[in-house]
């Protein structure tokens, strides 16, 4: 991520989206319900509890791609015995009485929570980003049209305003940007002569890009920028205008966008459909003027 790049606005949609993270790579069909009984064999027993088959491959599909493809009769031993082993130490936890530990029922409990939330978003939200269905969305949103405007800049970051008007002043004499950048901006980039590539308004923060998008190629501001990392020196080298991504260029960010778009729909769902209330964090009722601005204080 670009030092400049902006955040992500909403940390309670990027938690909440956490849960779903597999629904944002390749389209993936909604678990299937157990299997029942007689295609679903029991292949271990742990006192009276039965690991099954569909435990195992459960397992499997939470295994890094290179290790699902290894061949099951390697596979399958090994996961069994990691199973047991679970299945083991939670029953002599369980015997100890750590299940009645307010904590671990804490902890179950959220876990418990994580799997119903993941259980509704591949059933909800993934059809709805299927390979089908973000094709759609790239025919209508970005096929043929035509791309937004980028800069390929450069930039010094210092942190005074003082140090970045005498960088201007030594531009201005004739200074070479990207070998001052290189020896006094403490950017990431400064290795790179300050290069930021290209990049369109929406890509940095405001203030930055208001100032880049002002300038034409091989003009530098007349003035530092400030945003919150430090002053900026910023020198424009080229314009264009983007152009258009293939499918094949876009498909993940689009179907991020659309998994985005998507959890909001169903976390605005959710609260709709239940009753919230909010305390303090001594668990009192907030009081009227909680969060108010204070009184002034009296005149002398």
């Amino acid at each position: 991520m670009r030092h400049l790049s902006r955040t992500a606005p909403i940390l309670a949609l990027t938690a909440f989206c956490a849960v779903a993270a597999p629904v944002s790579g390749r389209a993936q069909a909604p678990a299937p319900s157990a299997p029942p009984a007689a295609a679903d064999p029991v292949v271990a027993r742990v006192d009276s509890t039965d690991i099954r088959l569909s435990d195992v491959q459960g397992a499997i599909q939470s295994l890094p791609p290179e290790y699902r493809a290894m061949p099951p009769q390697m596979l399958y031993p090994a996961l069994v015995d990691q199973l047991v082993d679970r299945k083991a130490v939670a029953l002599l936890a369980t015997r100890q009485g750590l299940d009645k530990d307010p904590q671990v029922q804490r902890q179950m409990a959220r876990a418990a929570e994580e799997a119903l939330q993941s259980a509704l978003f591949h059933r909800e939200i993934g059809p709805q980003v299927s390979d089908a269905a973000v094709r759609a969305r790239y025919d209508h949103d970005i096929a043929g049209k035509t791309g937004a405007p980028e800069v390929h800049a450069r930039h010094i970051l210092v942190a005074s305003e003082a140090d970045a008007k005498a960088i201007i002043a030594e531009l201005k004499k004739g200074g070479d940007f990207a070998a001052i950048a290189k020896a006094r901006s403490t950017d990431p980039g400064a290795a790179q002569g300050g290069d930021l590539g290209w990049f369109k308004q929406g890509d940095m923060l405001p203030e930055f890009s208001e100032a880049a998008f002002a300038l034409k190629p091989g003009q530098v501001s007349d003035k530092p920028v400030q945003t919150r990392y430090g002053w900026h020196v910023i020198k424009v080298e080229e314009r264009r205008t983007a152009p258009t991504p293939t499918f094949e260029q876009a498909r993940d960010d689009l179907r991020n966008t659309m998994v985005q778009e998507a959890a909001q729909k169903l976390l605005t769902t959710a609260r709709a459909g239940v009753k919230v209330e909010k305390f303090n964090l001594d668990g009192m009722m907030p009081r009227a003027t909680d969060g108010a601005e204070p009184p002034p204080a009296p005149a002398k």
